[in-house]
């Protein structure tokens, strides 16, 4: 990720489009802003959300509210709860997918 020369920004996040993602159950709603071929995201899950997908991806993952379950293709699983972040390569531990039981509110970066 390399972020382009560009002066101060300011966002208020509340003014950023909403678009919603289905899971293979609940939904993912995305608040998206890209600089550069960084792509930086307020993403609230729905309570029961579980993704529809295995990502690939590298990310930095930051918990603001409720609890986020990362599990990796390898079977190795993650409870994240406010005030805690994941950060993963495009390269190296396996591909990896969110769920949540209770709803969850993340910042994330990749």
């Amino acid at each position: 990720m390399k972020l382009p020369d560009q002066p101060f920004v300011v966002t208020d996040w509340s003014t950023v489009p909403v678009t919603e993602h289905p899971g293979e159950t609940g939904k993912a709603f995305w608040r998206t802003l890209t600089m550069g071929d960084a792509r930086i995201r307020q993403v609230e899950y729905t309570a029961g959300y579980l993704a529809d997908h295995w990502c690939d991806r590298g990310h930095i993952l930051y918990v603001l509210e409720g609890e986020l379950e990362t599990e990796l293709r390898d079977g190795r699983r993650f409870t994240l709860s406010p005030g805690m972040s994941y950060q993963v390569s495009d390269f190296g531990d396996p591909a990896h997918r969110s769920s949540t039981k209770t709803g969850a509110k993340l910042f994330i970066v990749d």
